[in-house]
């Protein structure tokens, strides 16, 4: 779903609450009783508040109801949870105002946003309930109680890892993103001015960005840690030069998207780290008509690496944050069978045992781009949470003006 904050401004301090209300009731229903909603909100105006803001939510798609369901009730939208996730941001100052999206995937949206100074960051948001519900099996663990709280539960999981990973990266001097916020679903993190590596079709030495990001694979190993899909999607490449006279151009890598990073000591550990290296032996002889000289690198040697030099064990840092086994384990199932849907649905595994959906993600951005071209001016359009206020080139003061009704649209809410 494409992220639309237009109808934010029109949202009351009374909506806000009923919409955390239905929030809260999703964590033990999958449809929450209207009472139930009554009762969470706290309105003054009692229930005719409440349903008052209960039909403007519905109206906007923050909330829905089930058909055919046995009594009165509402669940929560992604739509609701977006809001949600968002007015947090703007009430900690960390997004004033949200831009175009710039990437787009299974399980997760790209947003440029910006702070109240203009700084522009990425505003990441999971969907990972976008296809995986439709097939996960009903025994699982995270699907005991209601599907609703299953993508929200899931989607928080892997914006809370990718969270406490990027955090621990960054400390210990790995080239990522910096992570600045995180709010149930969505990360905040520095905008990084560089190309996916699938985007680039040549550079000057592939010898030495593929030593550069084979280094990156062994100096997570010391830290305990396997990126699981360390593929030509999630490496950006900088480029930068030592001065503006020179010719020379340095290529750096930067690493995203760690969802899906596992521990050395995982059961499965060696699959991992085998199709990360195979993964890039392929893109590299594929793209740049690059092969290795040398076999490997190798799990058994890698593991040998672990800790070594007084690396610290990141698998380990990313559990005392609060990530438990069991977190892990419900987010690792849901992606293994996201996996098992893509192969089911015969977009087959490429010859380094990377899944290869590049054709209908591909697809997916053309209807998008289709979807979308009558958005094209809008895109151009600064949204201040929700609302035009004139193009790149427009009214400064505007901008200052509409600023500030988004703020006390934010903040003194409940959530």
């Amino acid at each position: 779903m494409k992220l639309d904050t237009k109808a934010m401004r029109y949202l009351t301090a009374e909506d806000w609450k009923v919409l955390a209300a239905v929030e809260q009731g999703t964590k033990n229903h999958e449809l929450v009783p209207t009472p139930l909603i009554e009762k969470l909100s706290r309105l003054r105006g009692g229930a005719s508040g409440v349903h008052k803001s209960i039909s403007a939510l519905a109206k906007t798609g923050l909330i829905g109801r089930l058909k055919e369901a046995k009594y009165d009730g509402y669940r929560l939208t992604y739509g609701g949870l977006d809001y949600l996730a968002l007015h947090t941001h703007a009430s900690r100052k960390h997004v004033y105002s949200v831009g175009s999206r710039i990437g787009v995937g299974k399980e997760s949206d790209i947003m440029i946003v910006a702070d109240d100074t203009g700084a522009q960051r990425v505003l990441k948001i999971h969907r990972l309930g976008r296809i995986s519900f439709r097939t996960v099996k009903s025994n699982r663990d995270y699907l005991r109680k209601n599907k609703t709280g299953s993508w929200m539960y899931l989607s928080r999981l892997a914006a809370t890892k990718e969270f406490a990973f990027m955090t621990a990266l960054r400390d210990e001097g790995f080239p990522v993103p910096e992570p600045i916020a995180h709010s149930r679903h969505t990360i905040v993190m520095s905008l990084i001015d560089a190309l996916p590596l699938r985007q680039i079709s040549a550079v000057p030495d592939p010898a030495s960005l593929y030593a550069d990001l084979i280094g990156l694979i062994l100096r997570l190993a010391r830290h305990g840690l396997i990126h699981g899909d360390f593929n030509e999607f999630n490496i950006l490449v900088k480029e930068s030069k030592p001065d503006e006279d020179s010719n020379e151009i340095t290529l750096t890598p930067i690493l995203i998207d760690f969802p899906q990073m596992v521990s050395m000591d995982h059961p499965n550990a060696e699959m991992y780290f085998d199709r990360d290296v195979a993964c890039l032996k392929t893109f590299f002889q594929r793209r740049f008509h690059f092969v290795p000289t040398q076999p490997g690198p190798f799990y058994a040697d890698a593991k040998k690496t672990v800790g070594r030099d007084g690396a610290r064990r990141l698998d380990a840092a990313l559990e005392a944050s609060g990530f438990t086994k069991k977190m892990a384990k419900d987010l690792e199932a849901a992606i293994r069978e996201q996996q098992q849907e893509k192969l089911a649905k015969g977009e087959g595994i490429d010859e380094g045992g990377e899944l290869s959906g590049d054709e209908e993600e591909d697809e997916d951005d053309e209807e998008d781009d289709e979807e979308g071209q009558n958005d094209q001016q809008e895109e151009q359009v600064v949204l201040v949470i929700g609302e035009e206020v004139g193009k790149s080139s427009g009214d400064n003061n505007s901008l200052i003006d509409t600023g500030r009704a988004m703020q006390k649209l934010a903040i003194g809410s409940d959530t």
